[in-house]
């Protein structure tokens, strides 16, 4: 019976150190890949911008725009689409994920709504808001961080796990929208 209590003992703290594991790495990467640009000014500023164009937006609204996004993401030429994923601060996330090498497979800003402001790729939808990586980010507050668990993506066509975090102005240290960051899981182990 002892042996039995200190096999399960070990048994339970090794599973446990292993489901930690993942995280310690995902906070490492978020505090020396991804810290270091997240207050760029361009990601501020457009993020600034889609929210003083959409901070009037009723649920009805942005259901209506999210639908839109689901029937026309990869159907080809879209303003909604093509509005996300063709701005200077799209591409300076297409830049971040270059840089990675591999291991960032995405990036994406949310505004105020969890509505997609920028993507480096399509999104499989453009409302964020319902999901955790918005609602225990920028619903929490500043400084919030939020560690997805591994999973398929269908965005990326990769297993992942995704670095979410609320956004701020740096002037005032307000929420004002949130980012989710992409990594492949590989990368993780």
């Amino acid at each position: 019976m002892r042996f039995s209590l200190l096999t399960a003992g070990f048994c339970l703290a090794s599973s446990m150190a292993f489901a930690a594991e993942p995280d310690s790495a995902m906070q490492s990467f978020l505090d020396t890949q991804i810290m270091p640009w997240v207050e760029t000014p361009m990601l501020i500023d457009a993020i600034t911008a889609q929210n003083a164009n959409t901070a009037g937006y009723d649920a009805a609204q942005i259901d209506a725009l999210d639908q839109q996004w689901r029937a026309e993401v990869g159907a080809g030429a879209s303003d909604l689409v093509d509005g996300v994923l063709m701005n200077s601060a799209a591409e300076f996330l297409r830049q971040q994920v270059e840089k990675s090498d591999g291991t960032m497979t995405e990036i994406f800003l949310m505004d105020a709504h969890g509505l997609n402001v920028a993507a480096s790729q399509p999104t499989s939808d453009y409302w964020q808001g319902d999901e955790d990586k918005f609602q225990k980010t920028y619903d929490v507050g500043a400084h919030a961080v939020h560690f997805s668990e591994i999973e398929f993506d269908e965005s990326s066509q990769t297993y992942q796990a995704q670095i979410s975090l609320t956004l701020t102005d740096p002037a005032t240290g307000a929420p004002i929208g949130a980012m989710t960051v992409g990594i492949n899981a590989e990368s993780l182990m």
